[in-house]
């Protein structure tokens, strides 16, 4: 499974756009650990260039729900390093409907 394709991409704000949103900003796409309770809720991601402009990555930003719920940075190289205990890599919630970040934060508060 592509965890990043071009649509996503199209629909993600650059790094630093929804500042001053707070939980109104909408979480564009929806990361998890199939065998563990790690999910990332990201609302902007913009590519990593080198000196020579060719990207060699792309950083997130958003919700990490892992030991606690935290804003924070990710890459793509990072979610796709991660294998668990069963070989299985990060997937995409393919059936993930954009949502304001304040509806995951209600999801998270409720468990």
């Amino acid at each position: 499974m592509k965890l990043l394709t071009k649509e996503i991409r199209d629909k993600l704000p650059k790094i630093g756009e929804t500042d001053g949103q707070g939980r109104d900003a909408v979480v564009v796409v929806k990361f998890f650990d199939p065998c563990g309770s790690w999910t990332w809720f990201a609302t902007e991601g913009e590519p990593v260039l080198n000196d020579a402009g060719e990207e060699i990555d792309f950083t997130f930003f958003g919700l990490v729900d892992g030991f606690e719920a935290e804003l924070g940075y990710w890459s793509l190289a990072e979610l796709s390093s991660v294998k668990n205990r069963f070989g299985l890599g990060i997937e995409r919630d393919m059936y993930f409907d954009p949502k304001p970040l304040s509806d995951i934060y209600a999801q998270i508060e409720r468990r």
